[in-house]
C-alpha cells in the first residue's frame, strides 16, 4: 500500500495516462472526416513554432522538414499535428476520440475501472471554471494537456481502427463455458455480418489512409517503430508510438538537453505503444504502457514486438 509505484492497482483499466502520440492517428482521422485538411497539405517542421508569445516544441529538436499527413503520422511530427488540431478544434476532436473508446469505461464491470478524461470547451468550463485556450487545442492534438486514458481504452481505440472503423463491445472470457456462451451471443449479434455493426466513420477511405500510415510508421525507414518491425509473412504488424510528458519542461532543462535516463524516475516520460496484427486481416490489438519508461520507440514498441 505504501509503495509509490502502486502495485495493487489494476493499471490495465484503472491506471490513467496521457495518450501522447498514440492519439495522432485518431486526430488525423477526425480532421479528414471533418474536411478541415487535405492529406496532401504540407507543413514545414523546424522543431518549434511560436504562437502569442508561447513556444511549442516538436520532439525532434531540429525538426522533420516538410511533412504531409502520412509522413506526419509515420514520423510522429508534433508540429504537423499542432496545425491539424488548430484547424480541427478540440470539440470536434473530442467527439471522434470518444467514438473510438476514450473518455468512458470499456468493460464497466468493475468499480475500480476509470473513465479517463477527453477534454473539450464544455468540460473545462464545468470542471475548471475557465474558458478554453488555443494553446490547449494544440497540445491536445498530440495527446497531452488534460487528456487521461487507460491502457485498455488505447487498445480498444486501435482495435476499432484496425477492423475498418466498426464499434466493438469488449467482453472478458474467463472459462470454456463462458467462451462458448460468448461465441453463441456473437453469432446471434452478428448474423447481419459486418454491415450490422455500428460504423464509426463517414468515409471508410479515411480509415484506410490512417491504417496505411500506421503501416509506414512500423515497416518503413524513418517510421518511429521501424526498429521493432517483424518481417515474417503473417506476423507483420502496424502501430503507433507515444511518449507522454507528465510535466512542463523548463527552458533550462531544454538547454541542458537532459535525457530521460538522466532524470529522477518520477520525472521521466511514460512510454506507450499501440498496435494491431497481422496487418492484413487483423486479429489482435495491443497497448503497452511503461510508467516513466522514456520513449515509446525504445521502451514500449520492443515489448509489443
Amino acid at each position: 500500500i505504501q509503495n509509490k509505484k502502486k502495485p495493487l492497482i489494476n493499471k490495465s483499466f484503472a491506471g490513467l495516462y496521457p495518450p501522447g502520440s498514440t492519439i495522432k492517428p485518431i486526430v488525423a482521422f477526425s480532421a479528414l472526416e471533418n474536411d478541415v485538411i487535405s492529406p496532401k497539405k504540407v507543413v514545414k517542421c523546424t522543431g518549434k513554432i511560436e504562437m502569442y508569445g508561447q513556444i511549442y516544441h516538436c520532439w525532434k529538436e531540429k525538426g522533420h522538414g516538410y511533412m504531409n499527413m502520412r509522413s506526419g503520422i509515420k514520423q510522429s511530427c508534433d508540429i504537423y499535428f499542432y496545425e491539424v488540431s488548430r484547424r480541427l478544434g478540440v470539440d470536434r476532436l473530442s467527439i471522434t476520440v470518444k467514438n473510438f473508446g476514450l473518455g468512458k469505461k470499456v468493460l464497466d464491470l468493475y468499480n475500480e475501472e476509470k473513465a479517463g478524461v477527453v477534454p473539450n470547451t464544455e468540460w473545462k468550463l464545468n470542471n475548471i471554471g475557465s474558458g478554453w485556450l488555443l494553446g490547449e487545442t494544440l497540445i491536445s492534438g498530440i495527446g497531452q494537456g488534460y487528456f487521461q486514458s487507460t491502457p485498455i481504452q488505447l487498445c480498444l481505440m486501435m482495435a476499432q481502427l484496425a477492423n475498418g472503423g466498426y464499434e466493438i463491445k469488449p467482453r472478458i472470457i474467463d472459462d470454456k463455458y463462458a467462451l462458448q456462451s460468448t461465441i453463441n451471443s456473437w453469432r446471434n449479434e452478428f448474423t447481419g455480418g459486418i454491415s450490422s455493426l455500428k460504423k464509426l466513420y463517414r468515409n471508410q477511405e479515411n480509415i484506410k489512409f490512417v491504417l496505411d500510415a500506421l503501416y509506414g510508421a512500423t515497416n518503413e525507414p524513418l517510421g518511429t517503430s521501424y526498429r521493432s518491425r517483424l518481417t515474417k509473412p503473417g506476423y507483420v504488424f502496424a502501430g503507433k508510438t507515444g511518449t507522454s510528458q507528465i510535466r512542463k519542461i523548463s527552458k533550462e532543462e531544454r538547454k541542458l538537453k537532459l535525457k530521460n535516463k538522466d532524470l529522477p524516475y518520477e520525472k521521466r516520460d511514460h512510454a506507450l505503444f499501440t498496435a494491431f496484427a497481422p496487418y492484413k486481416n487483423p486479429r489482435y490489438s495491443i497497448s503497452v504502457v511503461i510508467e516513466h519508461g522514456g520513449s515509446g520507440s525504445s521502451g514500449a514498441a520492443p515489448i509489443a514486438k
